[in-house]
């Protein structure tokens, strides 16, 4: 069969890789003059330093299976992020720890201490948390939510934490040690040469062209057997109800000698800095040495119809809507929908790479049927 793909991020590249180790014929579009989507990583002319273009990607995954396959098409190297926050003119670590604990309490607490402290400060009135801010009150009390949630999040999202849905803070970020891993997960790296090396390896097959500066649509879709959608589900309707919504980021470089922060990521949670954080790019490689550095300030904000599109916002307009759009999506024949964008949820990397290959997976059982019909593969959620 011939399928066309739109786009050449993640989702795009690994369903086309394997239809075309399956024996199809692949042609992946991508907009923009790259790969990798917002994945992208380029060399800094001036500094050598590995930027990612769009943000920050870290990859931390439990999945087996995803760990060997991009494992399968670069070097990953060991990687353990670590962030901290600066708040009231004083650093913290992140996520919140015995020593955050500590250092914000003027203490010395044990773990066992610091717990029975902490469940001593939340909030037991709250039995059924009704938004953001009322969910982190139950956990942790008001100290520690003023100080590193309260501002961080409305800089985020644009809007008070009360307007917010508890969901958004499901699972608090709160440990009783001096562990300072942002993440947990058994496998964490970064690619030795950048995420677009990876994402070309994964499209360099025979049976693979890619089209780059490119647009691909339901125009286009008459050429191909089968269309494999990763750009907004909206869109691939020409927004017929609306526009789903989207935060975006806005970047302003920083560049220095030396050392500018001391570490990777620092966030700034006082809600009168415009800025959610710094991200100082050389330090997502320390196995590289550079003597000039390049940072960014990132500014979030509602995102307008032309601005790359990061956070679903996904309030209850917005849910609305999206409901709406996938009944439309499950309606359509011809046509899978997948990824970030595909289904309009905020997805890491390797959750991307385990759905991508999971559509991919059943598509071609699709195929050995008696009627090709492959899933649409949006998850209402």
């Amino acid at each position: 069969m011939r399928f066309g793909i739109a786009g050449a991020g993640f989702s795009g590249a690994v369903v086309g890789r394997e239809l075309a180790e399956a024996g199809h014929e692949v042609t992946v579009f991508d907009v923009r003059e790259h790969v990798a989507g917002n994945c992208h990583t380029a060399r800094d002319a001036s500094t050598g330093v590995l930027v990612h273009q769009y943000g920050p990607h870290i990859f931390h995954t439990a999945d087996e299976r995803v760990w060997e396959y991009i494992n399968r098409f670069g070097e990953m190297v060991p990687y353990n992020h670590r962030v901290r926050t600066t708040v009231g003119g004083r650093v913290f670590l992140l996520p919140i720890n015995l020593l955050t604990i500590n250092q914000v309490f003027d203490a010395a607490m044990s773990p066992a201490e610091a717990e029975a402290f902490i469940s001593a400060q939340a909030d037991q009135s709250i039995d059924v948390p009704k938004n953001f801010e009322e969910q982190a009150l139950r956990f942790v009390g008001r100290t520690i939510y003023d100080k590193f949630f309260h501002g961080y999040t409305k800089k985020q999202w644009g809007m008070s934490p009360r307007e917010l849905p508890a969901s958004i803070l499901s699972r608090l970020p709160v440990r009783f040690s001096y562990e300072d891993s942002y993440y947990s997960h058994p496998h964490q790296g970064m690619p030795r040469n950048g995420y677009t090396e990876i994402v070309e390896a994964i499209l360099d097959h025979s049976r693979i062209e890619v089209r780059l500066g490119t647009a691909y649509g339901p125009t286009e879709r008459s050429a191909f057997d089968h269309s494999i959608w990763t750009g907004p589900l909206d869109g691939w309707f020409d927004y017929d109800f609306g526009r789903l919504r989207y935060r975006t980021l806005d970047f302003e470089e920083i560049r220095a000698e030396g050392d500018y922060q001391g570490c990777s990521v620092m966030n700034y949670g006082d809600e009168d800095v415009p800025f959610t954080r710094i991200s100082e790019h050389k330090h997502f490689a320390p196995w590289e040495h550079h003597r000039s550095t390049v940072c960014f300030r990132e500014f979030s904000r509602l995102a307008a119809d032309d601005d790359i599109p990061y956070y679903p916002i996904r309030l209850v307009d917005d849910k609305t809507m999206l409901a709406q759009y996938l009944d439309m999506a499950r309606s359509e024949r011809g046509v899978t929908f997948v990824g970030r964008l595909g289904t309009y949820r905020y997805l890491d990397m390797d959750v991307t790479i385990g759905e991508a290959l999971g559509a991919a997976d059943q598509i071609r059982a699709s195929i050995t049927a008696d009627e090709f019909i492959p899933p649409f593969f949006v998850d209402p959620s």
